[in-house]
């Protein structure tokens, strides 16, 4: 039954069909994103949702700056479980198998790698299929099946009498040495470990690689360990290291090497490799597969992996669209799904932060510049206690280091700016989230805005610099003496400045919230100092020496700033936009401004500062421009296509802009507890909504507590994308912001659709 059963699933896959239908997960199209063009930097992804170890087909050595799948790439280098989250972070821990027919061993990933079509691969979040060259008339399929931790590689092998799988464990490279994967200090302090082990048939090794290394702390204790066996019984063996062979060897350690086991196959045959991973221990890597694998049972994982997805992909259900705009929409919330990482294994788990094994849970992989924005207040309204259990993860570290994290790859990196754990905890803490210490909490978020990090003022700082300590607040010293940070004392000094103040205008709400009245009020004139940023004469905000002196951004628009322009940070302010308007001229100048940021071409959707600035169309009284613009790149910016992502999705930052924006609402300001009015794009939404007493419920009995808000968009249609009037359950919403309490209390939100402005 279960062979009858895939046999469906895979015609499912190929055909694009919705003949079986077990659930939204069919809809998904893990490729969309994966190709050069539109740069979405993520991979095809075969796991649990917020697996520890991600399982992908590998099309190059990854680095930063390149994914491990890339549409573009012609050949098949390995079958990788991978760590690596967005294109700009590092992989760490990987290990890769590679299947091999023919006499001569070839065994470093560019002289190993197959040929493959893409008419011959099938790539869901629960199975992915490929079919590779060999080059002689033969053909090898792959298969990968994987739950959190574990996988099952499946290798349908041509007769052979030279038949083989590689294994590869570590893969410093030097030739992939660039401006920010310096390869050097990797190959002089660590190397990789392999065994091969006949009786057991199997192989266990560990890799100590991160590619972040040099941007954080060192970690003597980190290894991800990885036992491999296999369902054929191994003939003859060996290992390598860089072009060194060893035949008959059984253990191997190096830089970039691995071993190779070598069988007979019939045509046909299926060979499976079973992946186990730990960050703690062998131990625990067995116990790993004890919990996730039965035998070698692929067509069970298979099933159990999709259930898996099924079930956190059903809690939006849409309607009142095109099949392809459900592929598009179901991908966003597997994207969505994928991260942060859920590093607990056992009731322990390793942590970067004090390179330790600790009891308890925990989660890496926060990318907090992008996802405080608009993925985390997604995961308030769908996964509530989750977001609680993250935060706790944020408290892990910085009782375990003194900061809460910036960009943890798995050990914090420094990488971007601003300390946005405080927007996150502020956020869910305001919704009335707190399954965590919110005393603790408080103190680490006082402690991100009261305290400049060591040598404030003796360091220039910037972007991926080497590893000293903790960056935290860069410039935060000058932030507190002179009310913003000088170019030209500190780097990206002007949206530190601005993005300080948003941090400490959400701290600010949670200080009032707990009474401590003389930070709230202390917080609150730091939240202002984005009006030092503001040059009255030019009409940006701009960079400014210690002295005060303004300096030209003339013909270098990005001076002072992070990942942007002059015109990429003009309309940052979330935490004052009724300031922010009125420091720029009132609402008309503020909305012809904004005009000019859309009509001339200065937005950029591939970059997160933007992703609120349609929305603040509702704030100058223009709100049918924003649905407008929510129309247009809602459709075109998101595609059911390799293609199909304007930009990095960055842990899901990309994917929850378009959920959000999609269902007719957005969360513009952190903490404020309100969204934003869009226009939907779909004509129905039913969301499932964890509520208790009228608050999201953080307990373990998720499912009883769980009730449905119906998003309608009455009307809708191509012509029909403005919003006539909305209403909550029968009472008409008389602004365009809506509160989140009455957003997760309500029982159907109805939006009226009309072909003219309103």
């Amino acid at each position: 039954m279960k062979k009858w059963l895939l046999f469906i699933l895979l015609f499912v896959n190929v055909s694009n069909t919705d003949v079986y239908a077990m659930g939204n997960s069919v809809y998904v199209n893990p490729l969309i994103g994966t190709a050069l063009r539109g740069d979405g930097g993520v991979s095809p992804f075969v796991c649990e949702p917020f697996s520890m170890t991600n399982f992908t087909a590998q099309t190059r050595e990854n680095k930063m700056s390149y994914m491990p799948y890339v549409y573009d790439d012609p050949h098949i280098l390995g079958f990788l479980g991978s760590r690596q989250p967005a294109v700009w972070m590092g992989d760490y821990g990987y290990v890769s198998v590679m299947p091999q027919i023919g006499k001569q061993l070839k065994l470093l990933p560019k002289d190993r790698a197959l040929k493959y079509s893409h008419k011959d691969e099938i790539s869901k979040p629960y199975y992915y299929s490929v079919k590779m060259d060999t080059g002689n008339g033969e053909k090898i399929v792959g298969e990968i099946a994987a739950a959190s931790k574990c996988a099952l590689l499946r290798f349908t092998f041509p007769k052979s009498d030279d038949a083989r799988l590689i294994v590869q464990g570590i893969n410093l490279n030097p030739e992939l040495s660039d401006w920010c994967n310096d390869y050097q200090p990797r190959l002089k302090s660590i190397r990789g470990w392999m065994k091969i082990d006949p009786e057991k048939n199997e192989i266990i090794g560990y890799n100590p690689d991160r590619h972040s290394s040099q941007l954080s702390r060192e970690l003597p204790n980190f290894k991800g360990y990885f036992i491999i066996s296999f369902n054929k019984e191994i003939d003859t063996y060996g290992t390598w290291d860089n072009s060194e062979i060893n035949p008959n060897s059984l253990e191997q350690t190096g830089t970039r090497m691995g071993a190779y086991i070598n069988f007979k196959t019939q045509r046909g045959e299926k060979v499976i490799a079973r992946v186990a991973t730990s960050f703690i221990s062998f131990e625990q890597a067995r116990e790993n597969l004890a919990k996730e694998i039965v035998g070698y049972d692929f067509d069970a994982l298979v099933a159990s992996t999709q259930k898996k997805w099924d079930n956190v992909l059903s809690k939006i259900e849409v309607d009142g669209c095109t099949d392809e705009q459900k592929r598009v929409f179901y991908s966003a919330l597997y994207h969505c799904y994928l991260y942060p990482r859920d590093m607990s294994e056992g009731g322990k788990y390793y942590s970067a932060a004090d390179d330790s094994t600790h009891k308890g849970s925990s989660y890496t992989d926060f990318s907090l510049w992008d996802t405080f924005r608009a993925y985390h207040p997604l995961m308030t309204l769908l996964e509530p206690t989750l977001t609680g259990k993250w935060i706790n993860s944020f408290l892990q570290t910085y009782q375990q280091c003194g900061w809460m994290p910036i960009w943890p790859n798995p050990a914090e990196t420094n990488i971007m700016i601003g300390t946005h754990a405080d927007a996150v905890v502020a956020d869910a803490f305001m919704k009335g989230i707190r399954n965590y210490d919110v005393n603790l909490a408080y103190e680490a978020m006082r402690k991100n805005a009261m305290v400049p990090p060591d040598c404030d003022t003796q360091r220039p700082y910037g972007d991926r610099a080497r590893w000293t300590s903790f960056e935290g607040r860069a410039g935060a010293s000058y932030y507190h003496s002179i009310g913003y940070i000088p170019f030209d004392k500190t780097a990206e000094a002007v949206s530190r400045t601005l993005e300080y103040s948003l941090d400490d205008w959400c701290i600010a709400q949670v200080a009032k919230e707990l009474g401590h009245d003389f930070d709230y009020k202390q917080l609150m004139r730091w939240s202002r100092n984005y009006k030092n940023m503001y040059c009255h004469k030019t009409g940006f905000m701009q960079p400014r020496k210690y002295n005060g002196e303004w300096i030209s951004t003339d013909n270098q628009e990005h001076l002072g700033m992070t990942e942007g322009s002059k015109w990429t940070y003009l309309f940052c302010v979330m935490q004052d936009i009724e300031g922010m308007i009125e420091l720029m001229g009132g609402p008309q100048k503020f909305s012809e401004k904004l005009d000019r940021n859309f009509n001339e071409g200065h937005y950029r959707h591939d970059n997160e500062p933007g992703h609120h600035y349609i929305y603040l169309y509702n704030y100058c009284g223009q709100p049918h421009k924003a649905q407008e613009l929510i129309r247009k790149y809602t459709s075109e910016n998101y595609k059911n296509a390799p293609d199909g992502l304007c930009g990095n999705d960055d842990l899901g930052q990309m994917s929850a802009w378009y959920i959000f924006s999609v269902m007719g609402f957005y969360p513009v300001t952190p903490a404020s507890n309100e969204f934003a009015i869009g226009a939907p794009q779909f004509s129905k939404f039913k969301i499932k909504l964890p509520i208790k007493d009228g608050k999201p419920y953080t307990g373990v009995d998720e499912e009883k507590y769980s009730r449905t808000l119906t998003i309608v968009a009455n009307g809708l249609s191509e012509k029909n994308k403005y919003v006539k009037r909305v209403s909550i359950d029968g009472k008409p919403l008389e602004k365009h912001t809506i509160n989140y309490f009455d957003l997760i209390n309500a029982k159907v939100i109805k939006f009226e659709m009309h072909s003219n402005p309103i």
